[in-house]
């Protein structure tokens, strides 16, 4: 039987942390190719530093001239993102940061694996497993302690950028440990805030009263409570933030960009990846089934797990697990996602529209539990599949 009283902790981090500026610019870079060709290939990869900018990976249009134009635009585009993030540090400014481009054509072997053939589907872009979850603890059927999480982070880079609250910096990271009584989530034990701040004499209490109001404006009410532990900047000062203060690499908080430990995560990370990658592509597929099964009154909490094999178009294996919860036996659920959804690369892509420029967006605040946009984006956060499955089923 699954526990029904805990406490669990995630951590999300902002869109100033070094990783996350990678995972900006990689998925920058993305959104520029696939705004000149849909089909274009796309595995950028980022990596940060004082003073240091360095983009590599593989990139592939059908018109080479185009493709060398575009090498052309990385700068700019690097730039771009580093500026709307908010960073004009000495050791880290968008006008001066050093940027090496280091992209460089698809590898052939790659492509032909992945590429329709008169004889054969488009293929997966690589082998892997892909994981989607839903819950029904919060509005948005994602688990509390990264939503909120993610939430709170939110809020602080709003009142930073309109300057309401001019002494924040980009570079923050929250945690919530959240308290669960009769498997519900009902308050919060402690609450760690790390956020960078512009003024040298500022305290750690001083933090506090700037950022506790937005905090508890977040929370759901009543779980804040007498007995909540705050940690607002517990080192102390948080002045050098950002690449300058740690490196930052692509694809180093794919927990983050998920479930916040709560479901299980495939191995490989979203950011700066074309959705022929299944990495991508197949796990915002699964948690688009799993959100359905779930907005459909199946089950409480639903995993959905994808397997795929490079240049194979079908998925290998499809599993379904309710952790106890569901009215529908995981089978008839593993079965009814066959019936409602092509799930080759092609069909997941066409299915939510995935070769659009909407990825850097994605890449802060989780690429789940987010409102689908009406250009597209986060189309795997939409239920329209309740009807079908229920048919289905």
């Amino acid at each position: 039987m699954t526990r029904q009283n805990y406490t669990f902790t995630s951590e999300s981090v902002s869109e100033g942390h070094p990783d996350k500026v990678c995972d900006r610019i990689s998925d920058a870079v993305l959104d520029a190719f696939l705004a000149e060709e849909p089909e274009a290939r796309v595995a950028a990869e980022t990596f940060a530093t004082t003073n240091r900018v360095v983009i590599g990976g593989e990139v592939g249009l059908s018109d080479q001239d185009k493709l060398h134009d575009y090498m052309g635009k990385i700068d700019e585009i690097a730039r771009a993102c580093i500026k709307d993030i908010g960073y004009e540090q000495e050791k880290f400014h968008h006008e001066t940061v050093e940027i090496t481009n280091l992209l460089h054509e698809q590898s052939a072997h790659i492509a032909q694996g992945v590429d329709a053939a008169a004889d054969k589907d488009e293929g997966a872009g690589d082998q892997g497993i892909m994981f989607g979850y839903a819950t029904t603890e919060t509005e948005a059927l994602m688990p509390a302690p990264i939503q909120y999480s993610h939430a709170i982070l939110r809020r602080l880079a709003e009142v930073r950028k309109s300057g309401q609250e001019p002494t924040l910096g980009p570079d923050a990271k929250s945690q919530l440990s959240v308290v669960y009584d009769g498997g519900k989530p009902v308050g919060v034990s402690s609450i760690v805030l790390s956020t960078q701040h512009l003024d040298e004499t500022m305290s750690s209490a001083d933090v506090r009263a700037v950022v506790e109001p937005y905090i508890r404006e977040t929370l759901p009410e009543g779980w804040i409570t007498d007995a909540t532990a705050w940690h607002v900047n517990p080192t102390g000062k948080f002045v050098i933030g950002g690449p300058d203060g740690d490196a930052g690499l692509t694809g180093r908080k794919i927990i983050v960009d998920t479930y916040g430990g709560a479901a299980p995560h495939g191995g490989g990370a979203f950011s700066g990846k074309d959705p022929t990658k299944v990495d991508r592509s197949a796990a915002y597929a699964a948690r688009y089934l799993a959100k359905n099964v779930v907005a459909a009154g199946m089950a409480e909490r639903c995993t959905i797990q994808l397997s795929y094999a490079i240049g194979v178009s079908e998925p290998l294996s499809i599993y379904a697990d309710t952790h106890g919860t569901g009215d529908v036996a995981p089978a008839e659920i593993e079965k009814a996602i066959r019936n409602v959804m092509s799930l080759t690369p092609r069909g997941i892509r066409e299915k939510l529209q995935l070769n659009k420029p909407i990825y850097q967006r994605t890449a802060a605040y989780g690429h789940f539990g987010r409102t689908p946009d009406a250009d597209g984006g986060f189309s795997w956060e939409r239920t329209d599949l309740v009807e079908d499955l229920k048919k289905a089923i």
